[in-house]
């Protein structure tokens, strides 16, 4: 049996100007805030003697190279991503960056839904990435129009109710 595994598919590379502006603080905040003081922390640590049986030290070489890990990921991300700025030449259709409301065609539930690049999503605030199926489902469509999305429930019948932009 072997370990052979398909490379997972690549994520869309787009985002909104809010997200790529949160992902740079991130990225500023690790390497110019947190990975000093967590360099200073591992120090005093190791100059504590025996670090085989040192807990401090052995969290904070962990905790640095979660950070090292993170910076090095958003160092190669940030630049590659595309932001999108304006508004589709056709507004009236979903496009990556529209709100849409969504109502169950089987119980008349509303959901409202941002459609985000991969790196900015959020369940609790509706921003979901455009490389989900409800997402897929919905690009190109207009209002009154119907979808079927595969969701982790099963299938789910949904029919657009409202399309819009957020303002530039």
């Amino acid at each position: 049996m072997s370990r052979w595994r398909p490379p997972p598919e690549r994520s869309t590379a787009l985002i909104t100007r809010d997200g790529h502006a949160r992902l740079k603080a991130e990225l500023d905040e690790l390497w110019r805030l947190r990975r000093p003081e967590v360099v200073k922390a591992l120090a005093a640590a190791a100059a504590e003697g025996d670090r085989s049986e040192n807990a401090e030290y052995t969290y904070r070489k962990k905790q640095l190279g979660e950070i090292d890990r993170r910076v090095r990921y958003l160092s190669k991300r940030v630049p590659a991503l595309r932001v999108v700025e304006r508004a589709p030449s056709d507004p009236a259709a979903v496009f990556f960056g529209a709100w849409v409301e969504l109502e169950r065609v089987d119980d008349g539930r509303l959901a409202r839904y941002r459609i985000v690049g991969p790196d900015e999503t959020d369940a609790a605030a509706g921003w979901i990435s455009i490389d989900s199926p409800l997402a897929r489902a919905l690009l190109k469509k207009r209002v009154d129009d119907e979808i079927e999305a595969q969701l982790p429930g099963g299938p789910v019948r949904f029919a657009v109710v409202d399309i819009a932009y957020p303002d530039p």
